[in-house]
């Protein structure tokens, strides 16, 4: 999913007042990491654009991108892998669905099992 550039003067189009300064909206502004037992995550394979190989992914983690990456860490530790944390997603390869959704049960996450 390629990220779409945000206009500068979001809403903007033409102002006839001199003394006119246009104040940009913060886009810093980092949402709060919900608590484990507010996230509803989906766990589920997929092995398209991979060449075939399984990859596990976690999707719904609402939060900072540092939880996320902790919650990655964990994970891969504890399958004994590689993977990544990006756009909201973890991916962890090889198929690990089940393992990575009791680990998610034991620390209090709300899971659901997506896919055959």
């Amino acid at each position: 999913m390629a990220k779409q550039k945000k206009q500068r003067f979001e809403g903007v189009v033409y102002s006839t007042a001199n003394d006119f300064e246009y104040q940009e909206a913060d886009s810093n502004i980092e949402e709060e990491t919900l608590a484990p037992s507010k996230q509803k995550l989906k766990v589920l394979l997929d092995r398209k654009s991979r060449k075939g190989k399984i990859v596990t992914i976690v999707q719904g983690f609402v939060g900072r991108e540092e939880d996320l990456n902790d919650l990655a860490k964990k994970l891969k530790q504890k399958c004994g892998v590689g993977g990544a944390a990006k756009d909201g997603e973890i991916l962890i390869q090889g198929d690990f669905k089940i393992k990575i959704s009791e680990m998610l049960i034991t620390d209090g996450y709300q899971v659901k099992l997506v896919g055959g």
